[in-house]
Formats: C-alpha cells, structure tokens, sequence
C-alpha cells in the first residue's frame, strides 16, 4: 500500500484543494501527507476563538528567522498552520483576491496565462458568495464566503473615522475596485469557519482512493536520475508516487524539501553534502511577507474585546453561540480595515487590519486596557530575503533571513501607513471614544527618525510568507516552477503554493494561494488524461 498515482505534500489551504481534486478520478489513488494534526480542535471552528488556538500555541509552528538589523535586532517570527486546513484553519478568516495588477505584473514577467482574467474565473468557481452574484463574484462553489455576523461598535466606528480622514467607503474589496475601508467578508458559513478543509477536504475524505497521513513528516523526495518517484518519511519509509509529487507545504517548507531533495542552489546544496539532481538558484530565493505597524488607541469605556473571552462574559456568549449561531463568538475579530493608495502610485499600497482590542506581538505582550489596534501594512515589498538549510538533516528547521526593509522603500510606506493610521484614529469618529493614544506616543509622529525608529521597533509579519520557489519563464534564473508549476530540471514534480507567487499579491494570500493549487490540479489533470489517452 506504499505506492499511490499522486503524493500531495502538506495539507493545508492548497493541499485540501490539491487532494480534493486529484481524487474526484476514481483511477488515482492519492496520498495527503500532513505534518501537524486532524482540525478536530472546536477553537478552529468557531471564528473569534482562532485567536485562542495561536495564543495556546495549539496546531500552529511558529518559525524565528535571523534577527535583523533591519528591524532593531529583533527575531523575525512567523506563525504558520500546522494542521490540516494549514493557515485557513488558524487565520482570521478574511476572504481577499489581491489587486487586478498583482495578476497583470504576473503576466508582464512572462508568465502566461496568469493575468487578471486568466485567474479571476478560478476564483469565482471556487466561490460561493452569500451577497456577490456578478463579474466578480461566483456561487456555486465550494468556498463559502460570507458576510460579517457580528460588527462591533469600534469597528464601525473605524469605517466612520476612516471616511472623516478621506478614504472612501468600499462594500467590495473584491469587486472593481479595490480601494477604500469598510467590513471584510470571510471564510465562514452559518458562524462557523470555512477553512479549506471543510470546503474541499471533508468531502472528499469517504472517497476509497484517498489516503490522508497526518502528523507525518517528509524528509525529502526521491529521485532516479531526474524523475520524482515518491518521498522518503523522516523514520525512513519509502513511499512511490507513479505519476507526481506534489509539494504544498508553504513558503518556507517547500523550498527547504526541494533542498534536501537535492533542488536547489548547487553550492549550498554540496555545502551540506547533499548530492546536486538539479542546480536551480532560485529555490529559497525571492522570500516576501507583508509586515505591519500598529496605532493603538485606550477607550474612555470597557467596549473593547478584552475580558470577553472570561468567566460569565464568556459563558454567556457561548450559550449565545450555541442557541442562535449569533452574537460576539461568529466574529472573524478582524472585522473592517481596507485599501489605501499612501504614495501616490495611483493602486493601493496599504492594507489596514483592524482588531477591537488592544494587541501585541512576539517581543511585547499586550496592554491590558481597552482599545483599538488599527495595523497599516504595505502591500508590495520590494525587500528579498531567503530561506536556506540549516544542515542536511530534515528534522532542523529551515533557516530562513526576511531581510525586512532592507529596501528603504518598505519603510518609507509603511511609516506613511502610520501616519494615516493616526490621522484616522484622531478622526471624530474614533477621537470621541478613545482617552489616549497608546502606541505610537503622541508626538513621534512629528520626529521623522522618532516614528521610522518607532516601526523598525513595531514591525510585524502578518503572515504571508511567499515566493521561495517562484514561477518564472524560460531564461529566468531565478525560475523554480514553468507557468504550469512543475518544478524545472526535473519531471514528476510540482509545486502549487504560495511559494511560486513571483511578487506578492495586495492582500491576504488564503485566497489566492487555493486558486494556484485549483489551476494546478487542472494542470495535473489535463497532462494526465492526455497521457492515459
């Protein structure tokens, strides 16, 4: 039984649609492989407690790179899903394709047929849309995408004191235009998430030709000569794929499993004494993440999220859950936020993520106050960083460097993101509610170096992780993947995650990142429906 058609390599967002859909052929047998656990924990399905499962540390792994100077010295941490439904079992939920150009620059690169209109019918067949019927917008589909249940008072008032501050109101983040603040939809039905697991993978699970290993790790995948023939398992088993190997194991994950395999950039690669099947450069190259800042604002009143989760307050919002599927607890807690064009570009180059309570990050705790975070992070980075072996041995963490803002441009925006923030946060809307500005102190924002120093100081991944493994056309040496996403020099394999994005979409990348792994499998299938014909 250690033999199977296709071997799908890590079964989050994109890997529930890989297997998913590999499997609807009764001829192939599938194997999803998964290192982390079943999603059986109830904090994943209920949307406002994800923020339980990260604080508990449960079904996540969290990855420290290098620390940065970049960023005053700090580890740069980076928390990704260890479970199946990977990051859209753990994440909050939002429901975002990116801007049109994202897909357009794609294209312009050489890689046809991923422009805008090549992706947006993907996207709109994989989506069920509670309000949106139109251009955009698809039902039908096995994502359901809905409407915010639950809308608390600051965030309501954020979209209020955003519009006081000259950003316009957007109902569509999704639609024709991508600018401007309002409530985000989400990847939730009936009040309960809608992960890629329970959108693809649950259906899919009673089907006799698909396997499904969790909490199983891959050590590497094999090869005769240049062909993949299956993976080899950290306690030594073998396991033959006849037909591909499918790597879905996210940004940081994939490149290092290309480079124990012996794919990757030929010196690092014989550094480690790990013989050479095909010198790419590129693998592990090319790293992006969106990073952010955050405004934080004391409320006057208790009105915040703080102490919800406590005692008779929590008891009595989840007998509110329970009865009605209503109340606090269908919360995404990332309510509202939006799109704003900070430099002038003419497209949006910030993104507001905005949480009803004051928050922290790896190296701070939060304030335990009532408040209101609003988070600005820039969009498109043009800071590269790196993911490399830290040995040869596959049971070490990868070793990967963010190199944030090692492009003063990054800065340079996201401090300009600040400045909106604060300016939002002073709008009437918000200023009648907050008692005082908490972060940045008030003031800093007159200093120049004061507020740059006050971001390097701040900045935080919020975890978009891409690119190490990029699509690219011929004569690209940093092309790992061709525009169908098999992995160059080599045959039988592919990759279909975030790690062939070449630049990282505007936005939050679950969307985006099941829409690669659909046009993969459309990939995969049409090859072989040809070859068995």
């Amino acid at each position: 039984m250690n033999d199977f058609d296709f071997i799908v390599v890590g079964g989050g967002s994109s890997g529930c649609v890989m297997a998913a859909r590999l499997s609807e052929n009764p001829a192939h047998r599938v194997l999803l492989i998964e290192s982390g656990r079943r999603d059986s924990h109830p904090w994943i399905h209920i949307p406002s407690t994800f923020f339980k499962v990260i604080e508990k540390g449960r079904d996540i792994v969290a990855y420290v790179g290098e620390k940065d100077p970049n960023v005053n010295n700090r580890d740069s941490v980076v928390i990704q899903g260890h479970v199946i439904g990977g990051g859209s079992s753990v994440n909050a939920m939002l429901y975002v394709r990116g801007h049109a150009n994202d897909y357009n620059h794609w294209a312009q690169l050489g890689n046809r047929g991923w422009s805008y209109d090549d992706v947006l019918p993907v996207f709109r067949d994989l989506e069920d849309n509670m309000v949106h019927s139109d251009a955009f917008h698809g039902t039908g589909g096995e994502l359901h995408v809905s409407e915010a249940r639950f809308k608390h008072p600051l965030s309501r008032a954020f979209i209020r004191a955003a519009q006081e501050a000259g950003l316009p109101y957007n109902p569509d983040f999704n639609g024709a235009q991508q600018d401007g603040v309002g409530f985000y939809q989400s990847t939730t039905h009936d009040g309960r998430r809608w992960s890629a697991a329970q959108a693809f993978l649950r259906k899919a699970e009673g089907r006799g030709n698909l396997t499904i290993r969790t909490q199983t790790r891959v050590a590497r995948v094999l090869f005769e000569g240049r062909a993949a023939t299956g993976v080899q398992l950290e306690d030594g088993t073998r396991i033959l794929a006849r037909r591909e190997v499918v790597l879905c194991a996210g940004a940081i994950e994939t490149p290092r499993l290309l480079q124990l395999s012996g794919v990757g950039p030929g010196a690092h690669l014989q550094a480690h004494g790990i013989a050479v099947v095909a010198d790419l450069p590129g693998v592990g190259e090319n790293y992006q993440d969106h990073l952010e800042s955050t405004v934080q604002g004391e409320t006057h009143d208790p009105i915040s999220f703080l102490g919800e989760d406590k005692g008779l307050r929590a008891a009595r919002h989840f007998l509110q859950y329970l009865t009605s599927r209503s109340g606090l607890m269908t919360s995404n807690v990332v309510e509202s936020g939006g799109f704003a064009d900070v430099s002038g570009k003419g497209q949006p180059d910030v993104q507001f993520h905005v949480i009803p309570f004051m928050v922290g990050w790896a190296d701070r705790a939060p304030i335990q106050k009532h408040g209101i975070a609003i988070g600005p992070c820039f969009l498109r980075p043009k800071s590269r960083g790196t993911v490399r072996l830290r040995s040869a041995n596959p049971r070490d963490r990868a070793l990967f460097d963010a190199a944030s803002f090692r492009d003063s441009d990054d800065l340079e925006v996201l401090v300009r993101g600040v400045q909106l923030a604060i300016r939002i946060l002073e709008a009437p809307a918000l200023a009648k509610l907050i008692k005082r500005r908490a972060l940045p102190e008030p003031g800093v924002e007159n200093d120049p170096e004061a507020l740059r120093h006050y971001v390097r100081q701040t900045a935080k991944t919020v975890f978009h992780p891409c690119g190490t493994a990029k699509m690219g056309p011929d004569g690209d040496p940093l092309a790992v993947v061709d525009g169908t996403l098999r992995v160059r020099g080599v045959t039988g394999l592919r990759v279909a995650d975030a790690s062939i994005m070449p630049t990282l979409i505007s936005g939050n990348t679950n969307a985006p990142t099941m829409m690669i792994a659909e046009r993969a499998a459309r990939f995969i299938t049409a090859q072989h429906k040809v070859a068995a014909a």
